[in-house]
């Protein structure tokens, strides 16, 4: 008698879980620590380039930009490695993007050339803004169905390095002048327009790390390195704005190879 109880107090209890939702042990409510203390710290770097740029300290805050582009990195594979993704790390993650590669770029440039420029300056200034907030929202809601081998439009980091290597080597050789504001102005809105295009980049997610790779490969890594100590904002200028005009060539040569074969094909269906 006492056993049939027993069950029918279990059965009983099984089915309020059921109807509340409620887990049998109330699980452990918190965020992972190590992959979002290098978010934070890409947050911290974003701001602390707004505050350098603020103070007229442009290389120190073209340099925070660099930084934090290192630690954005490194959260996603971090969380990866050690099986720590959440939904409020992705989460996380977009809103100090935001911040680092989307308002700190974009304030940095406003300080030191767009001023000049007065309302034409910070409508530049808001277009990089808007584009990084929008290529921040397409890009998660595309998060598991797009091809995780290239981006659609500009990655926002990529992007902010063009504008914050820009403004190194503009206050490295200590350019100024309406002409560079105005060139300044053309670089920042294109770089927001690459952002929200529909241009297709590679992501280089594709590359295994953990597999063994030859020699060469090791060797190329070194010498990236010294080129870039050799002369960091000119390499790293030069760096970007390869990668980022890249996209725009490739579409272009893929859309005239795409005409060739049509043209072919019509043409051989024609000769038949």
């Amino acid at each position: 008698m006492s056993k049939a109880k027993n069950q029918n107090t279990v059965v009983h209890i099984d089915e309020e879980q059921e109807r509340t939702g409620t887990p049998e042990r109330r699980r452990h409510r918190g965020i992972y620590l190590l992959p979002n203390l290098f978010t934070t710290g890409c947050l911290f770097s974003g701001f602390y380039a707004i505050v350098a740029a603020m103070n007229d300290r442009f290389e120190a805050a073209a340099v925070a930009i660099f930084v934090a582009m290192i630690l954005d990195g490194l959260d996603g594979r971090v969380a990866r490695l050690t099986n720590t993704q959440s939904a409020f790390g992705a989460e996380y993650d977009s809103l100090a993007d935001m911040v680092s590669f989307g308002l700190a770029p974009a304030l940095v440039v406003y300080v030191w050339a767009l001023s000049a420029l007065g309302k034409l300056g910070w409508l530049a200034a808001f277009i990089y803004t808007a584009g990084t907030a929008l290529r921040l929202a397409r890009f998660n809601t595309q998060v598991g169905r797009a091809d995780k081998r290239y981006f659609q439009g500009l990655a926002s980091p990529a992007s902010a390095a063009v504008v914050a290597g820009m403004v190194w080597v503009g206050h490295d050789y200590q350019l100024q002048g309406m002409t560079v504001s105005i060139v300044a102005a053309l670089v920042t809105v294109l770089m927001g327009l690459l952002m929200v295009s529909n241009v297709r980049y590679r992501s280089f997610k594709d590359l295994d790390l953990k597999g063994k790779v030859p020699f060469v490969a090791v060797l190329a890594v070194v010498l990236v390195f010294v080129l870039i100590s050799l002369d960091p904002p000119q390499v790293l200028f030069a760096g970007f704005a390869i990668y980022a005009f890249s996209g725009p060539v490739g579409t272009l040569l893929s859309l005239r190879r795409r005409r060739a074969e049509r043209r072919a094909h019509n043409e051989g269906d024609g000769s038949t």
